[in-house]
């Protein structure tokens, strides 16, 4: 199958979490035959739920519809370095790959802090590429702090 980038509507799914107030991160998990199964942003502020981070919103309606709690066969697109939460979340449901915008020293868990998918913990470790619509996730999230400050 021809590789074909879901983040332009991970971008999307940001910029409506934008416009909710919340901090714009949005998710897309696409299923094995290409097609989109979820899409979501950020809603801890709406939900009032620290754990309503994208990635863990698509999880969730992804292993709805796959009527399971692993997605070996499922990608998610990201526009953001997920956190441990989100990576250990991922490696517990198995996703095989993980593709995401902007790079977070300050809070992520792939490639910065807990490296959550490195540890020896890790009970799985998805392919991981970085920088996919890298400097437009990183244009939203900087744009929506500075309106904030």
């Amino acid at each position: 199958m021809e590789f074909r980038s879901h983040m332009k509507l991970a971008l999307e799914q940001a910029r409506l979490a934008a416009d909710r107030g919340e901090v714009p991160v949005g998710a897309v998990i696409v299923g094995p035959d290409g097609q989109v199964v979820a899409a979501d942003g950020n809603r801890t502020r709406e939900l009032n739920d620290p754990t309503a981070h994208a990635e863990i919103l698509t999880l969730r309606e992804a292993c709805k519809a796959a009527r399971s709690e692993r997605l070996p066969d499922h990608d998610l697109y990201v526009t953001l370095e997920p956190c441990a939460m989100c990576a250990a979340a991922l490696a517990a449901a198995r996703i095989r790959r993980v593709y995401y915008g902007a790079s977070d020293p300050k809070s992520g868990g792939v490639a910065h802090g807990a490296r959550v998918f490195t540890h020896p913990q890790a009970h799985h470790t998805p392919e991981v590429y970085d920088g996919i619509g890298a400097s437009e996730s990183e244009q939203l999230l900087k744009q929506f702090f500075a309106e904030r400050r």
